[in-house]
């Protein structure tokens, strides 16, 4: 056969449908990417989907139902709920991605030189993981927001250090996988160096694996973070959280006391 009787015949092959094509086929993945979709374009157009400001009050509404003017009602103060929920999804939604982020960028390199260097780097980062992994999430997202302070952004990094073993640990496995295949025997062969086996034949194969507990990873995130904010250890009032949209006024020790 001819260079062009074999390019003619490989064009005659039908190609394979690309990723979203596939996804198009499951309704289950189309109804839960749209109510993902949903919910994300939500949070990001928040100030334009908002009806009233999140701060505002409104002394003539506290404590009001639902009324076509608020549709979930009005707080203790007359803040309108809806907005308020609105606002806070964005607060969920940014604790989320953000705190998924920063368990990656920690999380995934370790686990990387755990499974590449093994050896003593390798049992002391697991014993490590191991301790850590032992303390449930949200207990140990408690003790580090606690001693970082109440804050959103403390909150985020509480949350991201928590779940960071669980990348460790994944990282190490999918590294430990991909160094058996015959391709990273290959690269060694050619004299290539630990970093760039490292960085470009073993880090792209486990990303499939990372990108699906990430997505995990980002619920899970949005949960603990709104357990924190209930706790007041997360996103601070007045500002809306998602798991406090409205909080009742504080009054000061003084005006108690009169």
């Amino acid at each position: 056969m001819t260079d062009a009787t074999l390019q003619t015949a490989a064009q005659a092959l039908p190609r394979a449908p690309g990723v979203f094509a596939r996804l198009l086929r499951h309704p289950g993945a189309v109804a839960g990417g749209g109510i993902a979709l949903f919910f994300v374009l939500i949070a990001i157009f928040a100030p334009v989907i908002a009806p009233y400001d999140p701060m505002a009050v409104d002394w003539l509404a506290i404590r009001g139902g639902p009324s076509a003017a608020h549709w979930f009602g009005s707080d203790e103060i007359g803040r309108d709920m809806l907005s308020r929920v609105i606002w806070g999804s964005r607060a969920s939604l940014l604790a989320g991605l953000v705190s998924i982020a920063i368990a990656m960028a920690i999380g995934v390199p370790l686990g990387l030189a755990a499974g590449y260097l093994g050896g003593w780097v390798d049992a002391v980062l697991m014993r490590v993981v191991d301790g850590m992994l032992a303390i449930p999430l949200l207990v140990l997202a408690i003790a580090m927001a606690a001693t970082l302070g109440p804050s959103l952004t403390n909150a985020m990094i509480a949350i991201g250090l928590s779940v960071c073993p669980i990348f460790v640990r994944l990282a190490r496995a999918q590294t430990l996988s991909a160094m058996a295949e015959e391709y990273v025997e290959a690269a060694r062969a050619m004299g290539y160096s630990h970093l760039r086996i490292a960085l470009r034949h073993v880090l792209p194969n486990t990303v499939p694996a990372l990108l699906v507990q990430a997505t995990l990873g980002i619920a899970t995130a949005i949960i603990t973070e709104s357990s924190l904010s209930f706790l007041g250890l997360g996103q601070q009032p007045p500002a809306p959280a998602g798991a406090r949209p409205s909080t009742p006024p504080r009054i000061s020790s003084s005006r108690r006391r009169g």
